[in-house]
Parts: structure tokens; sequence; C-alpha cells
């Protein structure tokens, strides 16, 4: 990452309220340590986590075949999920949402309006 980037994030995360998102397979049994990452290159950037929520593929009967896909292509999640996190974030006064997967630019779009925060991916942390 260059500095510049470095130095924007580091003024957006300082001391920023920040909520983990992230959907992973039920096969995964690492996805608290990936959570765990996650907060730590948030802690590096001055923010401060506030709240994790995971949303679990394949955990369902049914939902085997699927494990490796989102459940939606706007937002990732379900949309239950989806408006539990959105909620969550508002009654926090979350400034930033980090997702642990990637997200393409229409979903980041689509979810800063429906969390109304910031949302990043891990990856704009690295």
């Amino acid at each position: 990452m260059n500095r510049h980037r470095s130095g924007a994030l580091n003024a957006v995360l300082a001391g920023a309220e920040v909520a983990l998102v992230g959907l992973f397979s039920a096969k995964d049994k690492e996805f608290d340590s990936k959570l765990d990452l996650l907060a730590s290159l948030v802690d590096a950037h001055g923010g401060q986590v506030v709240s994790r929520h995971v949303q679990r593929r394949g955990v369902s009967s049914g939902g085997a075949d699927k494990m490796g896909d989102p459940f939606s292509r706007r937002t990732l999640l379900s949309p239950g999920r989806a408006r539990e996190v959105a909620e969550a974030c508002r009654q926090r006064g979350v400034a930033v949402a980090v997702f642990a997967n990637p997200l393409t630019d229409h979903q980041r779009a689509v979810l800063t309006d429906m969390f109304g925060c910031l949302v990043l991916t891990g990856e704009d942390l690295r």
C-alpha cells in the first residue's frame, strides 16, 4: 500500500467505531481467526472494532451445494442479515463497516447506502 493511501485510511479510521462483517462457508472453521486478523488491521489504522457480524453459508439444509456462493449479488449477505447489520450499524453509530470478503463497486455502493456508513474490505486495509 502506498503512503498516501495508508494516510487516508488512517484519517478515516482514526478513532472510528468499526463493524466487521463476513460471509463464510459452514465448512470454514477459521472464520473467527480471520475476523481477529481483520480486527488487528483496523486497530493498526486507529479504528475500534465495536461489533462483529457473521453470515454462515451452508448451515441450513439445502445450503450445502451453495456454500461458496454469495447470498445476494447486490449485498453478498442474505436480505435479512443485511438488514440486521444495517440496523446494528445505525444504532451504534458505526462509521465504517469492514468486510472480510471482496466486494464489487456496486456491492460497496448498495451496502454504504444500506448501512449508512463507509464500507471497506480487508484488502483495502492491507
